[in-house]
């Protein structure tokens, strides 16, 4: 296990980097131009100059990947352009409420789409199963800002059940994680139906049939545990989309977390933001993968064994 985790640490490792490298490149092969749009329309010729030497965008590319490179071995994401503040900073101030709406986004794909994966599965082939393919087909194919705005308009606007926007209590985090709950849903309801009816066709599970065990024992103590290792690996991958992959939710529903911070990075070319906030995500989601390696050998003994 410590030679497992080792290894998949370096691979963690080389995948950051190659995002950092990425990254950085396709960021400043974009015509945008950091220092004009900090210097202002109106400024002049040797203004903007000033301010690029200032940025440190005057010199190669390969000496400013370095320079950043040689700051992130020292936990520094740089400083933003356009705020004047570390990137850490404001990544640490917006990261709890990223966390909260992610967390809540995948307790509400999880629990619908087990649970109507788990009914389409025992009822394949009926009027139940087909309409919970259809809704999951819906779900993961309505677009997230006609989502939001169709749940702001009927439990906002027209029922007041929840506020329009805001963050801060449990009211203003329903609507947003269910907007990213509903459409996750959907992918989480079509991978479990399709293992669970797999796993029901297994041998030991027309055992435990013959045996005269009931058909919920059967389900949640011998088929859904075998059926779920899929979603773990789903969920470890979403913690990384949520991190920072929410930016239309977030927008919509003025929630300030970094997919905000992104969008506003990007529409102000402030680089150090974007590259922050990306690289954060790639964090969360190695990090998100490597705990669904880790925990997959709880669920399914077989895998700890081999």
């Amino acid at each position: 296990m410590a030679f497992v985790l080792l290894r998949r640490l370096g691979q963690a490792l080389l995948i950051l980097l190659g995002v950092a490298a990425i990254t950085f490149v396709l960021l400043y092969a974009l015509p945008a131009d950091p220092a004009r749009m900090i210097a202002g329309r109106s400024a002049t010729a040797q203004t903007v100059a000033s301010i690029r030497h200032e940025l440190g965008l005057d010199q190669p590319l390969i000496i400013q990947f370095w320079t950043y490179l040689s700051g992130l071995l020292y936990g520094d994401l740089g400083r933003s352009y356009a705020q004047k503040t570390e990137v850490w900073t404001l990544i640490v101030a917006r990261l709890p409420a990223t966390l909260i709406l992610m967390a809540a986004g995948i307790t509400v794909e999880v629990v619908l789409g087990v649970t109507f994966g788990t009914v389409a599965a025992v009822k394949r082939g009926g009027t139940v199963d087909r309409l919970v393919m259809m809704a999951s087909f819906v779900g993961v194919s309505a677009p997230q800002f006609v989502v939001a705005l169709l749940l702001l308009y009927v439990f906002a606007v027209t029922l007041g059940w929840f506020p329009m926007s805001g963050y801060g209590s449990f009211a203003h985090v329903v609507l947003p994680a269910t907007t990213l709950g509903v459409l996750g849903a959907g992918w989480y309801a079509r991978m479990v139906r399709s293992a669970m009816i797999d796993v029901l066709n297994q041998d030991y599970v027309r055992t435990a049939r013959a045996k005269g065990l009931s058909s919920s024992r059967i389900i949640f103590r011998h088929a859904l545990p075998n059926a779920i290792l899929p979603i773990v690996a789903m969920i470890g991958i979403d913690i990384g989309q949520f991190m920072g992959g929410v930016v239309v939710v977030e927008a919509v529903y003025g929630w300030p977390g970094i997919g905000q911070l992104a969008w506003q990075a990007i529409q102000q070319v402030d680089i150090p933001i974007i590259m922050g906030v990306t690289l954060t995500s790639a964090l969360a989601i190695v990090t998100g993968n490597l705990l669904a390696d880790l925990i997959a050998p709880f669920i399914d003994p077989r895998i700890r064994t081999s």
